[in-house]
């Protein structure tokens, strides 16, 4: 596989990052705490970037709270315990209250509707569902890798003659672990920003705390939407495709339609 080809289906790996809404926003996401950790809440540049970066995501979440308006409304997998089950309805009615008071926001930060006390109001209430989110997605998970675990374990015994790494579904199922398990992080990332974000414990939750926290938060996110996570063919993978148009690479792994 020559230099060239291998640029090629890099460049074709990141056209398909980049064409993802939510993969942009979680650029933006990084840009802004990044920019919150320099600034400390200081005026100035980072500063500027912060809200204006802040500003601009909004942008990308228009009319993204039907995504879990509808996971709100869709049934659950088979045999998930009721627990986890009223964890994740929580979860996605916080979660799309969160994105559809964002759009009000929006409004009220660019001047559009007027009433800056009740966007302020509206604002806070917002990052509020957002902390609720984290949070019941936070237990969501830990239940989730608990029964993945036990399943595991169960499975290791039935595979204790034979080697466990070459059975599918062991390895399936470990992936779905090692990928619970980086959400967990996520998630518990998530609620110390939201914290920061209100405030709620200003001595210890600082901005450049936030920042950070909401930093790392946001490269787990770029990670989770990026060609390289596990959904996605790895580039060293696409050799087949390296003389094929960059179109049929897209339409072959699924990004782009015909």
């Amino acid at each position: 596989m020559s230099s060239l080809d291998v640029a090629r289906t890099e460049l074709a790996l990141a056209v398909l990052y980049l064409n993802k809404a939510e993969a942009r926003d979680k650029i933006c996401r990084a840009i802004q705490y990044g920019s919150k950790f320099l600034s400390n809440g200081e005026p100035g540049t980072a500063q500027n970037v912060d809200k204006s970066t802040s500003l601009a995501r909004k942008v990308f979440r228009l009319f993204k709270f039907i995504n879990d308006l509808h996971a709100l409304i869709s049934p659950n997998a088979p045999g998930t315990p009721l627990p986890l089950i009223l964890l994740g309805k929580s979860k996605n009615a916080l979660l799309s209250t969160f994105l559809f008071l964002d759009q009000i926001v929006w409004l009220g930060r660019t001047g559009i509707y007027k009433n800056k006390e009740r966007t302020e109001l509206i604002g806070r209430i917002s990052l509020f569902c957002w902390l609720g989110s984290s949070v019941c997605t936070t237990l969501v998970e830990v239940g989730e890798i608990g029964r993945l675990s036990a399943s595991i374990k169960k499975l290791e015994k039935e595979l204790k003659n034979t080697d466990k790494h070459k059975n599918e579904q062991y390895r399936s199922k470990l992936q779905k672990s090692n990928d619970r398990s980086l959400a967990l992080v996520k998630s518990t990332l998530d609620i110390v920003v939201a914290v920061g974000l209100l405030q709620l414990a200003p001595k210890k939750v600082t901005p450049r705390v936030t920042g950070a926290f909401g930093f790392v938060s946001s490269l787990i996110s770029c990670y989770q939407v990026s060609p390289f996570s596990r959904d996605v063919v790895s580039a060293s993978s696409l050799y087949t495709y390296s003389t094929i148009p960059l179109d049929a690479i897209l339409i072959e792994m699924g990004k782009m339609k015909p």
